[in-house]
Order: structure tokens, then sequence, then C-alpha cells
């Protein structure tokens, strides 16, 4: 039987090491997100959001526990299958953007989609099309240094989009960004979730993410100590 949900975690733990002390980042984490849905994952520092983020993105894999994508336990598939759900399943929008300085704008969106192995004409099509999705389609021949932070971060976003993926994970995205900025990528994100049907988990702090979220998950030190829905929502 298959599952309603699109990403579903179950009893996940995350143990590193570092030399002989034990450092348990995710301590017994369960979360699920439906196709479409907004959830925001709210904590601290340390809490162990970013580490449930790489967990979920296949990153990295938990110590302990299961995790579903689009009905594929991962803890079944090899490094390589599981670089191939990246590409095609997920789409990663960063704090600090992550963008390739040397490229242009419109490069560093339509590369993923080359790396898939579309063509080079396919992809600056679409990526085209992504960046006009985001407003930039003006400054498509910029480099990252030629833009503004939040410019930087809408060109990520585009990246994000580029493999049409079913589902956005972002990391702190308003992190590096001014109040004002920080809440136009909050409401960009909101608008393609919602208009383009993607399932959006955004780890933060920043206390307007939950405020637009479907559903708030509130994290502290590695376990979940509160989930709300956001009244209205679905």
């Amino acid at each position: 039987m298959s599952s309603k949900y699109l990403v579903e975690a179950n009893g996940l733990k995350k143990v590193y090491k570092l030399g002989k002390t034990e450092v348990h980042a995710l301590r017994g984490v369960d979360l699920k997100a439906s196709p479409g849905e907004f959830v925001a994952v709210m904590g601290v520092s340390g809490s162990g959001k970013s580490t449930l983020l790489h967990l979920l993105g296949a990153l990295d894999r938990p110590t302990e526990g299961s995790i579903k994508i689009d009905g594929v336990d991962l803890s079944t598939l090899k490094d390589s299958q599981l670089a191939d759900i990246r590409s095609k399943k997920i789409g990663f929008v960063f704090q600090f953007f992550n963008l390739l300085t040397r490229l242009t704008a419109l490069r560093n969106v339509q590369l993923p989609l080359e790396i898939a192995g579309a063509s080079a004409k396919e992809a600056q099509k679409r990526a085209l099309e992504m960046l006009k999705l985001v407003g930039l389609e003006d400054r498509a021949s910029h480099r990252p240094t030629e833009l503004s932070g939040g410019e930087q971060q809408r060109v990520a976003v585009a990246r994000a989009l580029i493999n049409n993926p079913k589902i956005l994970l972002a990391d702190e995205p308003t992190g590096n960004l001014d109040t004002k900025t920080g809440l136009e990528i909050l409401q960009l994100l909101k608008q393609i979730n919602k208009e383009k049907s993607k399932t959006l988990i955004i780890v933060s702090h920043d206390l307007r993410v939950a405020e637009l979220a479907d559903r708030t998950v509130n994290l502290r030190d590695g376990v979940v100590v509160g989930e709300k829905a956001r009244k209205g929502a679905g």
C-alpha cells in the first residue's frame, strides 16, 4: 500500500563521533510531509534541524531510523542511487546561496540540468524560464558578485527548481539576508509551494517561517517538542 506522504521519516537518530566523544544530533525524530505541504522545522542553533534536513535530502545517512522519499526507502539505496534521488526529486536552497562565482546567473541555474543529461540548449531555455519565475530574467548575464544577497538567493531558488523536483528543502534561507529581503524570499518560496504544488520544508529560527507554513514542527536538543498546524492551512 502506498503512503499518502511524500516525505516520511521515522525514529531518526544521528550520532557524530568527535574523537572519543559522541554527539547525539538527533534522538528519535519523526517527520512527515504530504504532497504540496509547507512544513517549518523551527529551533535554535544546535537543535538538530540542519542535521535533519541533510538526512531528508539524502546528503547523509541516519545512525538509526528510516526515511522514505516518494515511497522509496533511502536505506535500500546505494550512494549513486541516492545521488539520483537528489538530482530528480529534491531541490536545495542554502543560507549562503552556494553559487559558483565565475559563472553567470544563467549558467548557475542551468548547470544541474546539464549534469542530469539535458542538452545545453534545453538547459538554457529552462534556466531562463526559472529566472523569469523568480523575477530575475533581466539579470541572467550577471555573475553572483554583481548581484545583491536577495538576488543571489533568488538565483539559488531558480537553480533548486531547474530539475522540476517534487520537494524543496531550504536551510535557513533568510539567515544571510536583511529583514525585508528575507521576507521577500519567504513569500517567493510560499508562492512556488502553492502555485507549483512543491512540498516545501524549511528549517529556520526565523519566526516568520512558522507564520507562513501550513504546519510547524519544533525541535529542541534533537527531539520534537511540539507540532502545530496553522489555522486555515490546507
